[in-house]
């Protein structure tokens, strides 16, 4: 998914591990024009911008498409990162520039690494009637992130943990088999449904700091209270979590990893390391791709798109730099 914002911010994180629960509350961001998708954006924000290596999540539905309109989101830029899609409920067509076409439905995961540069586009299917699901980025670590551009597709079983049940979409947790989407940093990406009243204790990794996204009911994160539609923070230091759902049956998204250990500068649809690199990238774009001064530069092309590819935003007056 694309970041629709009109004037996006610039941020460069660095990655702090705490030892306390932190409840991150979502913002609400509209996607596109008058029928904007509006989504519930936890990360990043002034409070938090990393959980591991993740640093965007964005959180919607469930939406009736007659209502919305749907995903419509044209061709679009990606740098430094990867993008994984994840579904509760409807289908998204996805089309990037590697040449992948492939579907996004609920309980599968497309994984789509960005690397160098890549382009992609997001449609709902016609046969879409509620739309509801999280869109996740990962940055990738400086010694990685121009890597070719590749796109990955699975579907995790579930698995049985005391009265909880995960689907690990990425990495490996509690006894799961290793998902089979490649990462470059320690990460864990998993849904977790639980009964109303249950409880389930996780070993997981302890360098790891965790996030836990509640979609449905709400959750006790350790003895943290996370709302439904928040995203709850842990720092490193323990091997085990407990998660609790309340008086309703609890649905939540699980993300970890290893503290990302170095800055990154995001804006827009990029991330890079310093303000002349994002200037670089949003310049080809314009020029390669909106501009169609070269089809096969660094973002190539989507087959199968009739329409226009989405234009950047203006970027801001002042240098893109540090935020304290």
């Amino acid at each position: 998914m694309s970041n629709l914002e009109v004037e996006p911010d610039e941020l460069v994180a660095d990655a702090q591990p705490e030892a306390s629960i932190q409840v991150l509350e979502p913002r609400e961001v509209p996607l596109g024009g008058p029928r904007a998708m509006t989504v519930r954006r936890t990360l990043p924000q002034r409070a938090r911008s990393l959980i591991g290596a993740w640093c965007f999540v964005d959180h919607y539905g469930p939406d009736d498409v007659a209502d919305t309109g749907g995903m419509t989101v044209p061709p679009h830029p990606h740098t430094g990162l990867q993008t994984v899609s994840w579904l509760f409920e409807g289908e998204v067509e996805h089309r990037d520039s590697t040449g992948a076409h492939a579907m996004v439905r609920p309980g599968e995961v497309n994984l789509m690494t960005a690397g160098s540069g890549i382009q992609h586009s997001e449609v709902s299917t016609p046969e879409t009637r509620r739309l509801h699901g999280a869109q996740l980025w990962v940055a990738l670590p400086d010694r990685d992130r121009h890597v070719a551009p590749f796109f990955e597709h699975a579907e995790p079983a579930p698995l049985p943990v005391g009265d909880a049940t995960l689907r690990v979409f990425v990495g490996e947790l509690a006894g799961s088999a290793p998902s089979p989407v490649r990462t470059f940093t320690g990460l864990v990406g998993a849904q977790l449904d639980l009964p109303a009243g249950a409880s389930v204790d996780l070993p997981v990794n302890p360098h790891f700091e965790h996030g836990l996204l509640v979609d449905a009911g709400t959750a006790l994160l350790d003895h943290t209270e996370i709302p439904r539609d928040h995203l709850g923070y842990r720092g490193p230091g323990r091997d085990s979590l407990r998660v609790t759902a309340g008086d309703a049956p609890l649905r939540a998204l699980l993300l970890g990893g290893e503290p990302l250990g170095e800055p990154i500068v995001m804006w827009w649809n990029f991330i890079g390391r310093d303000h002349d690199e994002i200037v670089a990238f949003r310049e080809q774009w314009q020029g390669e791709v909106v501009g169609g001064a070269d089809a096969h530069g660094r973002f190539g092309r989507v087959e199968g798109w009739n329409g226009s590819a989405l234009p950047a935003p203006v970027l801001p007056t002042v240098r893109l730099k540090p935020r304290d």
